[in-house]
């Protein structure tokens, strides 16, 4: 009798044990979809973002940026088979473009929403409300953050040399110059308190265009970068800051987003904030003195002995970075208020 006691509690624990075991798995798989997912990704690009296209023959992902498994395409007629299809915003609300609503859409597919603009130009969102998995933008909190440069570890251990500065302290490149900006409001007040001989302005508002070989020469002769944003929102922070003052050789004098906004990204001591002074007269002040203190002056390129400026302007490389978020990226997500999420 105990015998078969024994023999129906151990069958009953097994049982139990197993369900458990079940429970257990059932569980992971619902929540972790990885197993499911495909061993090689493929991004369909349903526009080239402002009409300029680029080659996408061959592994570009692998080849040019070294991310494994990851498929670039362009042809529309690969939308049954892609895994991620992605539309650039400026496409859709200048009805150059429009969502292939009328076609079979597979379950797996996720959409992108595509961004690099400031919400001031993103116009009425709520017709794509329901129908985007993710947001790709510059946004830190995107689903696949896409920033306009960042800092990353030098690759040498070369000294840095600060650019030869001629009698030039400050430089500004402006195209979209608008008297009720800010960052024109800044300016037009900086000329009051800085003499117009120690200013550079280049671009088509004073027409003074350079190019892009000889813009970054023009500003590493001053002290001094303005990098004015044209809107300020969380975290638009754009080439003015990357490419325009810090891979130039200039200080970056910001207007954009809060100072610890830029704290996430580049060293506290790299930068100067217009919101750190009490007016435009007290940060001219600073400028003129900062110059004529060589140490202080070189202290704000300290962050050069360890890091070096990388630029993220190839849409190619853009793309490829899904790939690399893609098996952390959530799998029911849906944007229901995608006007909320960029304008929050």
């Amino acid at each position: 009798m105990w015998s078969r006691r024994l023999l129906a509690s151990a069958l009953v624990f097994l049982s139990l044990s197993s369900l458990m075991l079940y429970v257990l798995v059932f569980k992971w798989l619902g929540t972790n979809q990885d197993h499911l997912r495909p061993q090689n990704i493929t991004i369909l690009l349903w526009h080239w973002p402002f009409g300029i296209s680029h080659s996408l023959k061959g592994d570009v992902c692998w080849s040019e940026f070294g991310i494994p498994g990851c498929f670039l395409e362009n042809n529309r007629s690969m939308f049954s088979q892609a895994d991620v299809v992605v539309f650039h915003y400026h496409e859709l609300w200048t009805k150059r473009s429009k969502l292939p609503l009328h076609l079979s859409r597979p379950l797996r597919q996720r959409w992108v929403w595509l961004s690099l603009e400031s919400p001031m130009n993103n116009h009425n969102l709520t017709a794509y409300n329901g129908l985007f998995n993710w947001t790709m933008s510059y946004r830190r909190d995107a689903d696949i953050f896409v920033p306009y440069g960042k800092l990353v570890p030098k690759t040498n251990n070369s000294t840095y040399l600060i650019p030869r500065k001629r009698n030039c302290l400050v430089a500004w490149a402006v195209s979209n110059y608008k008297e009720h900006h800010r960052r024109s409001k800044v300016f037009q007040q900086l000329k009051q308190y800085i003499p117009a001989e120690l200013i550079e302005v280049y671009g088509h508002w004073n027409g003074r265009p350079l190019s892009n070989k000889a813009l970054l020469p023009a500003i590493s002769q001053c002290l001094f970068y303005l990098a004015f944003e044209n809107s300020l929102y969380r975290d638009y922070i754009t080439e003015k800051l990357w490419r325009n003052s810090l891979q130039a050789g200039s200080i970056p004098v910001v207007l954009g987003p809060p100072r610890d906004n830029y704290e996430c990204l580049v060293p506290r001591n790299a930068f100067i904030h217009v919101n750190d002074f009490r007016s435009v007269k007290e940060l001219a002040a600073f400028l003129k003195r900062l110059a004529s203190d060589r140490q202080s002056y070189k202290s704000y390129f300290r962050w050069h002995d360890s890091h070096e400026v990388k630029t993220i302007t190839d849409w190619k490389e853009r793309l490829c970075t899904i790939c690399s978020h893609y098996n952390r990226l959530p799998t029911h997500k849906v944007y229901q208020d995608l006007y909320n999420w960029v304008n929050m």
